[in-house]
């Protein structure tokens, strides 16, 4: 009756941490690179250039950034299972090597759990935990990074090692029982699975699959949000029939009524509109060119462009726009979605939309647009 134990047991050898490790790596650095590319659009560097075209970029990468996360997650799982016995081993603490391996680990494990259970909250937009989240999130990045190369390492000759382990085809010792392959392919299905249930918010055709996605596509005008004009305190003055939208480049400033928007040359651009949550969308926005708004007070086109929200002060009631955004032709100042006047909860009596952006960068409910002097 001990056999199957024993081969059980076995199944927890170097052969299946290594390769569940390997894949557990490279979900990382996917979710690692293109969460940092978000965050560098949200927060620009001097050194960094994000472009215009193809105008789904961001909903590509902000979704690679999400499905490789939560692939993460049963990798993260198997992974943990097959090295929990070695955790306890003795000698406890063991030489200098030994306690820099356990420490890695203990980071890394530590690391990667808090990255991924608050970018799950982050995605469900519950927001538990007492600190802002993409700060907390953006550091912890840079805390994993160097948990992990500080593992590979130490670890890197018993890698080589494994990776030339044969699997075989039962567990050791001949005993009835599931084989490594066998863990190997479970684990695999299990990330098909979860990468399934979830992956319809960014991949349209798996929508009606993806039965734990948060986002279904659902909302105003086709189009999900995740602010609604109540929550962020505008029913009040969107609706205001003395409204004016102001457009200033320095002591110069024009004033632009709907009605007067709306009698402007007007554009129509079907762009997808994608937030860091994960979710994208995609909408046919019909409104005018924001450089031809912001040619009306001499601003030149090389500079960038600050969108002032109605909404109260707050993280992202102002945000501003790189000028090879606010040139591109495709960049509106949207005064309709889908055919109808812009809902309310989509940002009327304007937006901004521009290709390649994140969600919460799409301004809504406008009321000042800013050319910044260089």
């Amino acid at each position: 009756m001990t056999a199957p134990a024993r081969g059980f047991s076995a199944l927890r050898g170097t052969a299946v941490t290594v390769r569940v490790g390997l894949w557990l790596g490279v979900a990382i650095v996917i979710c690692t690179v293109t969460g940092l590319i978000s965050h560098f659009i949200q927060h620009p560097q001097p050194w960094f250039w994000w472009p215009t075209r193809p105008v789904g970029l961001y909903r590509f990468t902000q979704g690679l950034h999400v499905i490789s996360g939560i692939a993460a997650i049963p990798l993260l799982i198997v992974k943990l299972w097959s090295v929990w016995p070695k955790l306890f081993a003795r000698p406890i603490f063991g030489g200098i090597a030994r306690q820099l391996e356990r420490l890695s680990i203990l980071v890394l494990v530590a690391a990667v759990i808090f990255q991924l259970v608050t970018g799950l909250l982050n995605i469900a937009q519950w927001y538990v935990f007492g600190f802002f989240f993409t700060t907390a999130h953006y550091a912890m990045s840079y805390v994993a990074i160097g948990a992990v190369l500080v593992h590979i390492g130490v670890k890197l000759p018993v890698i080589r090692r494994a990776l030339g382990e044969p699997l075989g085809d039962v567990a050791d010792g001949g005993s009835v029982g599931p084989s490594r392959r066998a863990v190997l392919a479970g684990t695999g299905l299990a990330v098909g699975l979860a990468t399934l249930v979830t992956a319809g918010q960014t991949i349209p055709w798996l929508r009606r699959l993806s039965v734990l996605a948060p986002r279904s596509g659902e909302g105003p005008q086709g189009i999900p949000i995740n602010r609604s004009a109540a929550a962020a305190r505008v029913l009040q003055t969107a609706n205001d029939p003395a409204y004016v939208l102001t457009v200033a480049y320095g002591d110069r400033t024009r004033q632009f009524t709907l009605q007067q928007l709306q009698d402007m040359p007007q554009a129509t651009h079907r762009l997808p509109i994608a937030c860091v949550e994960g979710w994208s969308a995609e909408g046919e926005w019909t409104g005018v060119v924001l450089s031809e708004l912001v040619a009306t007070v001499g601003g030149p086109t090389d500079s960038d462009v600050r969108m002032v929200s109605l909404e109260p002060p707050g993280p992202y009631s102002r945000t501003v726009l790189p000028a090879r955004h606010a040139r591109d032709s495709k960049t509106l100042i949207a005064l309709r979605l889908n055919g109808e006047t812009l809902h309310i909860d989509h940002g009327y009596p304007c937006r901004l939309i521009a290709p390649t952006r994140p969600g919460v960068l799409q301004t809504k409910w406008l009321s000042r647009i800013e050319v910044i002097p260089q």
